[in-house]
């Protein structure tokens, strides 16, 4: 059976709605109220799940492109970077925390133009998806942040998760740039 041009649009589409739903998040950060921050919170949470919809409708679809290979961390990144710079500005998480995860993710970007330049392909590594997943616990815990008297200590959990996901970024960046290192001689 044919697909449709919406079957195959639909991976890039939803991919491209995390970007698109960032201002959202961002305007609903704002305020830094209770309520907005829930309301933030699970705007992000949603976008979250789009990074494994897109991916899953690509692959039933058979509708995998390059433009889509090509977004799809980018819209990651365009979501975290965004909330994380919010939640720095409201004073929620540290600076080095922002610093760290975006030096990772640049130097992973460099490592990736470079590896596609000379044709090697990087499997993802289990810390880098631990990180991730951890971002994507922690991001809307931080959000949300202190809920005294009905969830103690929420705040302080976010906040100590995402330390975990700074110190997997590290250990993903420095796998990666080993992973590239090993293909590299064997190529």
């Amino acid at each position: 059976m044919a697909l449709t041009e919406w079957q195959k649009n639909l991976p890039t589409r939803i991919t491209l709605s995390r970007v698109f739903v960032v201002p959202f998040i961002v305007a609903a950060m704002w305020p830094n109220t209770l309520t907005w921050n829930i309301v933030a919170a699970v705007l992000f949470m949603l976008a979250s799940t789009t990074d494994y919809f897109d991916g899953y409708y690509a692959r039933k679809y058979k509708a995998v492109s390059n433009f889509g290979k090509f977004m799809d961390p980018i819209a990651d990144k365009i979501l975290v970077t965004s909330v994380l710079a919010m939640l720095l500005a409201l004073g929620k998480i540290d600076a080095w925390m922002v610093i760290i995860i975006l030096a990772r993710d640049n130097f992973i970007g460099g490592i990736r133009s470079v590896a596609a330049a000379d044709q090697i392909i990087i499997d993802a590594k289990p810390a880098g998806k631990w990180k991730t997943a951890m971002q994507m616990v922690a991001i809307p815990i931080v959000i949300i942040g202190n809920m005294d008297p009905y969830v103690p200590y929420l705040d302080k959990i976010g906040y100590g998760v995402l330390w975990v996901s700074v110190i997997l970024s590290i250990t993903s960046g420095i796998e990666y740039y080993l992973g590239y290192l090993k293909s590299r001689k064997s190529a």
